[in-house]
Order: structure tokens, then C-alpha cells, then sequence
């Protein structure tokens, strides 16, 4: 018995003589870390990162019926360990011309995603061909780097129906104000920062805006996080210097997990093979396209003419709250597969009757209560809808351009032509931190379970 308590007081005193630089702890929160200097900091984990999202991401209508397990991924369930050279040659072949930091923070995140996180990359995997397309184009029309695509890995998971607890909507986490200041349209019928397109281009001008303002990515980048209010102060209360490890120090505790977060992101969704991570195979949907309509028009009705299953129906338009398009207000747009595109072109003049003559007789649900919703849905409040008719819907304001008559299939114009709001550093603070689940919408092409993205 003596024995055996001295075995255990050695024990703690071998542990408590480790360096200090060995004894970082991390949870699902935070990461508390201890430098060389025996400095101790607290680094936020982007909510992207830390929630139970699993579950949430294979509850999606697309991940349900176009993902599959990959029966001949024989890689073992587990990361191979890599030397620090091996990882910066790796991070350095990357094609990238945002600065790919490797230090024991970035390191931490990696590890995160190679080790914890492995099922939910292999589907993020899969869903990433779904969106991919539309953030390349997005961004390369803003010309913006285009690493900057993985942004949302980190915000919301690849969820365009994602709310953070403080209301940072959308694939992007766009707060209320910066999203209208971008043209992105909220009202009781519509949400466009849950479209995916119009969101994408909004975040390529936002990124656009603040590297305009900061001349630097990696502070732009955590600008987009934080609001520019708050890089500024950690660049004065640095001395002046716009180097984002040297304001590190200075910045609110999650931007500080922000772009070694987004860096990971990079790396792991361009390494994955060399961690032993099989992607899910994408099987693509039926092409879509879209029509613009100019009365009201259910989602139901839609449904029952043009033979479109209604959860596909709101996969494809998650900008649209309530099942109802809301063509009175302004021309608005309607994402099917082609052949249902061709049936509603067919029926177009019953499917308004049809629709204006049972317009008093249904009420409309937010189509938000029927998503699967993250924890963090737990702290805000319940957001069932009241029923409305359409007449009463709130109307659109009349500064609106007329771009939104425009259809998705010229999606570059179509969504530039609202984005002409400049940026100013008192109004685009983003506090808000992403949720969790993962929703596909829009066509791509498939990725090679072998290769990689770069």
C-alpha cells in the first residue's frame, strides 16, 4: 500500500515537471494554450467547429438522398502523425496567395479536424460539391482569393440555414445589418442570406471591402469575424504593426482561433487522403434552373403541379421562410430540376389560379421550425411563425434594384447588381458565431475520392 502511493506522488511530480508548452488542454469550447514563455491563453473555437453536427448534417434532404458511405475506402479509421517539416511542405505546395502560417495554434485546429472530427469532414466532403462552384465563381468575380472558399467550413459548416445564437445567418453568418448593407434582402417572407448564391457574392464583396481596408488577408479574414472596429483597436494597441501574428495577441479570443481555424480548414480539405479520410461519394442531383414569377405561389402548389417533393422544394430556395414565393412584392425567383422548370412553364396560368384561389383558405409555417436545428437553436427564442395570409406579407422596400428580375442562370450579374453598398468600419461587425448542420443546394461536379482540392 506504501508502495503504491509513492508510485502515485511520482507519478504527479513527473507530470507537473513537464514544460508548460506540454500541458494544452482543449474542449469542445476553447483551447487554453501555454507558450514558450509560459504565457497561458484562452484561443475560442469558431462554433463551426465545436457543436454536434453529425447528426444535424445527415438529417439534410441532399446529404440524405445524393451522399453515400464509400464501401471501398479502405483507409484505417485513424491520422498517421507527420513531422512539423512535413506539414509546412504541405502547406507551403498549397496554391494559395493568403499566408499559410504553421505554428502549434494552426496545429491544434488540424488536429481537431484529422482526429475528432473525421466523420464530419468526410461529409462536409461530399457536400463541399454542391457549393464549391458557386464560391469559386462568386469569389473569382470579385477577384478574391480563392482559399477564401473554405470560409464557410468554419462558419457554418455548409449550412445555408445555419443561426448562430446571436443571429449571423446563412453558408456566410451574415449579421442582419452587413447583409442588407450587401443587398442581401430580410423580411417575414424571405431571408437571403440563406440563399446561397446571393449570400456567396455579398461575402465576396464584404472580403473584397475589408482587404480594401487592411491591405492584408489574414486581417481582413479576421475582420470578416470580428468588425473592423476590432482589428483597429488591436493594430493601435500593438504599436501600429498589420501583421496578424503580432496584433494576435490583442484580438477578441475566438478571432484568435479564426484564422488558424480557417487555415486548417485549407489544409485538411486539400489533405485528407494523407489523414486517412474518405469523402462521401456525391452522387449529383438532376440539373435545376430557375423562373421568375410575379404573383404568389406556394410551395404546395408548386409541389402538386409540378410533381417536386417539397423538402427538395425547400432545399433548393432556403431564402424563402414560409413555403411561399412572394412574386407580388417583386419578381422573384423559383429553383426546380429541369423537369419540373418544364412542367410549371406548361402550367404556369393554373398553377397562379389554383394558388390565388386557395390563398385565403391556407396559412403559411416558417420553413426554418421543419429544419433540423443545432444546439444552439436552445438558447434562442422559439421561432415558430404565426400563420398570414400573403396579402399581409411585409413588402420588400422600393430601393430594391431590378436585378432581382433576373434569373439564378446568370447568377454573376444577377446578384452584383444588389451588392453596391460600400463597407464602413462602424457598421459591419459580425459577433456572430456560426451553428452546425449542413444543407446542399446547386450542382457541381463530383470529387475523386484519391484526389484532391487545391
Amino acid at each position: 500500500m506504501k508502495r503504491t502511493k509513492l508510485n502515485l506522488i511520482a507519478a504527479l511530480l513527473a507530470f507537473l515537471s513537464l514544460p508548460l508548452a506540454a500541458q494544452n488542454t482543449e474542449d469542445e469550447f476553447e483551447i487554453i494554450f501555454t507558450d514558450d514563455g509560459n504565457q497561458r491563453e484562452v484561443i475560442g473555437v469558431p462554433m463551426a467547429l465545436y457543436m454536434s453536427e453529425l447528426d444535424s448534417l445527415m438529417s439534410l434532404y441532399h446529404n440524405q438522398n445524393y451522399l453515400t458511405l464509400d464501401d471501398d475506402c479502405e483507409a484505417r479509421n485513424e491520422s498517421p502523425d507527420y513531422t512539423i517539416e512535413e506539414v509546412q511542405e504541405r502547406l507551403s505546395r498549397m496554391p494559395c496567395t493568403i499566408n499559410m502560417t504553421y505554428n502549434p495554434i494552426v496545429k491544434q485546429f488540424i488536429d481537431r479536424y484529422v482526429m475528432r472530427m473525421r466523420k464530419t469532414v468526410s461529409v462536409m466532403l461530399g457536400t463541399s460539391n454542391f457549393y464549391m462552384p458557386i464560391f469559386e465563381q462568386a469569389l473569382e468575380s470579385y477577384n478574391v482569393p480563392l482559399e477564401l472558399k473554405y470560409l464557410p467550413v468554419i462558419e457554418s459548416a455548409l449550412n445555408p440555414k445555419a443561426v448562430s445564437r446571436v443571429g449571423a445567418t446563412g453558408l456566410w453568418q451574415f449579421m442582419l445589418g452587413t447583409g442588407k448593407q450587401y443587398g442581401l434582402r430580410v423580411n417575414s417572407l424571405v431571408d437571403d442570406r440563406k440563399d446561397p448564391i446571393r449570400s456567396s457574392y455579398a461575402a465576396a464583396h464584404f472580403l473584397r471591402d475589408l482587404y480594401r481596408i487592411f491591405g492584408d488577408w489574414t486581417l481582413a479574414i479576421a475582420a470578416y469575424n470580428c468588425g473592423p472596429e476590432n482589428v483597429n483597436k488591436a493594430i493601435r494597441r500593438s504599436g501600429g504593426s498589420r501583421d496578424y501574428w503580432t496584433i494576435y495577441p490583442h484580438l477578441p479570443a475566438e478571432t484568435r482561433g479564426y484564422v488558424p481555424a480557417f487555415i486548417a480548414a485549407n489544409y485538411v480539405m486539400t489533405y485528407y487522403c494523407e489523414h486517412n479520410i474518405c469523402p462521401m461519394l456525391t452522387n449529383l442531383p438532376e440539373h435545376t434552373d430557375t423562373v421568375v414569377v410575379s404573383k404568389n405561389v406556394s410551395f404546395s402548389t408548386l409541389s402538386k403541379f409540378c410533381d417536386i417533393d417539397i423538402n427538395l422544394l425547400r432545399e433548393l430556395n432556403p431564402q424563402y421562410r414560409r413555403d411561399l414565393v412572394n412574386g407580388l412584392s417583386e419578381p422573384s425567383t423559383i429553383r426546380m430540376p429541369i423537369s419540373s422548370i418544364n412542367k410549371f412553364v406548361e402550367a404556369q396560368d393554373s398553377i397562379i389560379a389554383y394558388d390565388a384561389q386557395h390563398q385565403n383558405s391556407r396559412s403559411y409555417t416558417a420553413s426554418e421550425d421543419r429544419s433540423s436545428t443545432s444546439r444552439s437553436s436552445a438558447s434562442r427564442s422559439s421561432s415558430s411563425r404565426s400563420s398570414a395570409s400573403r396579402s399581409s406579407a411585409s413588402r420588400s422596400s422600393s430601393s430594391r434594384s431590378s436585378s432581382s428580375q433576373r434569373t439564378y442562370a446568370n447568377t454573376r450579374n444577377y446578384v452584383r447588381g444588389n451588392s453596391s453598398a460600400s463597407t464602413s468600419s462602424g457598421s459591419t461587425s459580425r459577433y456572430g458565431r456560426s451553428s452546425r448542420s449542413s444543407t446542399s443546394a446547386s450542382n457541381s461536379t463530383g470529387r475523386n475520392k484519391k484526389g484532391r482540392r487545391g
